[in-house]
């Protein structure tokens, strides 16, 4: 045993890995922090832009970052049994910072961006994501849903710290930084690339697994039965295994379902806020109903945090499949009801609220469940699959809503109405595979 493994294991010491994963996950973040930028990306030159993007191709930088994130983390469960979890998580800072301080010195242009900020970027958040999420449920088979919840909160969290920071805290460092005779958006990104590389190489010091046979004080491993609410199969599945299970295929299609949705909301969040607030004069200008979308994506990425705390610490009492049924139901609802609440500054923020708390509940529930369903051993391999559905689902969200806002002519906002109707039809759709879940068995 290590050194630092004999710290972990002493008293309550293993709430250490919780804290390193917050730490991690904080700065992982700052890809559902993209629709802060948006706006600059996708000003036009003729207006005082520096860019000129498309919404489409302001998309398409958010989406391939989301997608490399899991198609990394499919390579990061091997290569975590081979290097070790701390130097995964490392490797996964160095990359993500990388990204950044390229993106930021030499992102003037979309290709740049799509490589620097996209592929760099998602690259160093998929060989850090799994790290936590694995590490923690080894330390706490007590408690999967909560611990799942808890690691993964601070993703949620650390999108509100740099959002805020970019947009509206002390001025925005989006319009009061300048480094290098950079604009605000590259002055961003390079600020952001130093931060990540502190903070993630300080909390990977704890990502350690707990030693052979480690089991926490006083827990007894809950025995398969026919009563067992919890619906887990307590055997240990290799990823060929659970790639010939329909269980795992039906999960899929369901995290693809409802990651499109919140997915979704998080691009178009401060797109649709400017065309529906000033649709309805509650906003007078697109400098108020930006500001107004800022805080509403701030109010998203808050409930985005409690959202995966609560959904996972529910999920332990109320079992993994009850849960999602529930989660899915209810964004289904308010999926359907976001355009005509966007009309309105309360509504709009508060359906913003809710969509994120949903959405967050999906990174603790997921998790939870394909290590109840296939087991921890190989957790860190499995959930890469799992989550090559997020990564899809970071194409079609976005692109949805890319699509209807081009198409959308000047002033006209009906159109965002089929894109969220499309994301609440989705939800449904995984809400009722949710009914037939059922644990695998070999």
């Amino acid at each position: 045993m290590t050194r630092m493994q004999n710290i972990l294991t002493t008293g309550n010491n293993r709430w250490l890995v919780v804290l390193g994963a917050i730490v991690i996950q904080f700065c992982l973040g700052t890809i559902y922090a993209w629709s802060a930028f948006t706006g600059l990306l996708t000003l036009p030159l003729d207006q005082g832009g520096h860019y000129g993007f498309t919404a489409q191709q302001a998309a398409w930088i958010f989406s391939v970052g989301l997608l490399f994130v899991p198609l990394c983390m499919i390579v990061t469960g091997r290569l975590q049994t081979r290097f070790g979890p701390r130097s995964m998580a490392f490797s996964g800072g160095i990359v993500l910072a990388s990204g950044y301080i390229l993106g930021g010195l030499l992102g003037s242009t979309f290709w740049s961006q799509l490589i620097f900020i996209g592929i760099i970027g998602g690259t160093g958040i998929g060989l850090a994501y799994v790290v936590p999420i694995s590490v923690g449920i080894k330390w706490f088979p007590d408690k999967k849903g909560l611990i799942s919840g808890i690691a993964v909160a601070g993703f949620g969290f650390g999108a509100t710290l740099w959002v805020k920071l970019a947009g509206s805290w002390f001025g925005g460092l989006l319009y009061t930084t300048s480094l290098f005779s950079l604009p605000g958006v590259q002055s961003v990104f390079l600020i952001y690339g130093f931060i990540f590389l502190l903070f993630v190489g300080l909390g990977s010091l704890v990502m350690l697994n707990p030693p052979r046979g480690y089991q926490p004080q006083g827990y007894t491993p809950v025995q398969p039965s026919e009563n067992n609410f919890q619906e887990s199969s307590n055997q240990e599945f290799s990823t060929l295994e659970m790639l010939r299970k329909p269980q795992f295929y039906m999960l899929w299609l369901m995290f693809f379902s409802t990651a499109s949705a919140g997915l979704m909301v998080i691009y178009s969040i401060s797109l649709f806020g400017i065309d529906s607030l000033q649709a309805s004069a509650a906003a007078g200008n697109p400098a108020h109903a930006a500001a107004i979308a800022g805080t509403a994506m701030a109010w998203y990425a808050i409930f985005n945090g409690l959202g995966r705390v609560v959904w996972g610490g529910i999920s332990d009492r109320l079992g993994r499949k009850w849960s999602l049924l529930t989660m899915c139901s209810f964004q289904a609802f308010i999926m359907l009801v976001f355009f005509e609440m966007g009309g309105a500054v309360s509504s709009f923020i508060l359906a913003a609220a809710i969509i994120g708390f949903n959405f967050g509940g999906n990174f603790a529930l997921f998790p939870a469940i394909t290590a109840d369903y296939f087991g921890s051993r190989n957790l860190g391999a499995n959930y890469g699959w799992m989550f090559l559905s997020f990564g899809l689902a970071g194409i079609a969200g976005p692109q949805v809503a890319g699509y209807f806002k081009d198409i959308a002519g000047a002033g006209e906002i009906a159109t965002w109405s089929m894109s969220f109707t499309i994301a609440g039809i989705a939800c449904i759709l995984a809400a009722l595979i949710s009914l037939l879940l059922k644990a695998p068995s070999k």
